[in-house]
């Protein structure tokens, strides 16, 4: 068993039986690894340090520094990346063991949060960030970015190009079929930066985290493209960074497009097949001909 291709910590080789045509032969074939990140939080004020556990998401291994600052910027925890003291990898309190799944954000004095508005069943699915949360109101938060007014124009043409390009880059998904995408374009076109996790929440939240720790916050004039579909968290991350744009392979929610037109977003959802829906914002996007 292979567990860690070359250049790889996102998929592992697994010995398979393959039934074709009423015949079984011997094969392999690759998984996306799924393990869980443990999302702590500690500060230290007057010489007092305290550390909470807040999180514990099923991801896959990779870019988990991104990941926990995405995070915390979209749950309203922190605002920029100036927030973040340090990270790192930990020591299992349970086997008092070195842990790669377990992070340590070790916030800013002078950062202010209420750890009760925090508490949830903080545990999130690959398929639902937002199972278990404590009450729908904990799902609103104030993002320190507007989007209403930003310049984003985006042709057509240039926005039905947009799938293909991101599966060019998706090199686990091309070996595994098992991961999402969230990849970040501007109006041209060109992926800026992509991010890939068995959890489409997670890849947002790991292209966000990778834009707020390269201080390129916020995302004015560019859009959030998913693999998959757009739910209310997804667009609830994208406003939190001050994207004003999400495109969707998938199907929106209602809550999605209640949210995306409620804070003046582009909702575009069904984008594949050189065909999309545009559910809010359509000003966003340049002329086609129409029937």
């Amino acid at each position: 068993m292979d567990r860690h291709p070359p250049g790889s910590q996102s998929s592992i080789r697994v010995p398979i039986r393959r039934a074709d045509n009423y015949k079984y032969t011997d094969d392999s074939d690759w998984l996306v690894i799924e393990e869980p990140l443990e999302i702590r939080l500690s500060q230290c004020i007057n010489g007092s340090s305290d550390t909470h556990s807040i999180s514990v998401t099923m991801r896959t291994p990779g870019a988990d520094f991104d990941l926990a600052a995405g995070f915390l910027l979209t749950e309203g925890i922190i605002r920029n990346a100036s927030d973040i003291q340090s990270m790192g990898y930990t020591t299992d309190q349970n086997t008092d063991t070195p842990s790669q799944n377990i992070v340590v954000v070790n916030l800013m004095p002078e950062v202010e949060f209420d750890i009760g508005k925090l508490q949830r069943n903080f545990y999130a699915t690959s398929s639902c960030g937002v199972c278990g949360k404590a009450s729908i109101e904990a799902l609103s938060f104030e993002s320190a970015y507007e989007v209403n007014g930003d310049k984003l124009l985006i042709e057509h043409t240039t926005l039905t190009e947009l799938p293909d390009r991101l599966a060019n880059q998706q090199a686990t998904f091309s070996r595994t079929g098992g991961l999402h995408a969230a990849a970040l374009f501007d109006a041209t076109g060109q992926l800026l930066e992509v991010r890939e996790d068995i959890g489409r929440h997670n890849a947002v939240d790991k292209l966000i985290g990778a834009m707020l720790r390269a201080n390129k916050l916020p995302l004015w004039n560019q859009g959030i493209l998913s693999s998959g579909r757009a739910s209310f968290e997804i667009l609830q991350k994208a406003r939190m960074a001050g994207c004003p744009m999400v495109a969707a392979v998938g199907a929106p929610s209602s809550l999605a497009a209640d949210l995306a037109w409620e804070f003046d977003m582009t909702l575009i959802g069904f984008l594949r097949d050189q065909r999309f829906n545009i559910y809010t914002g359509p000003a966003r996007i340049g002329p086609a001909e129409t029937t």
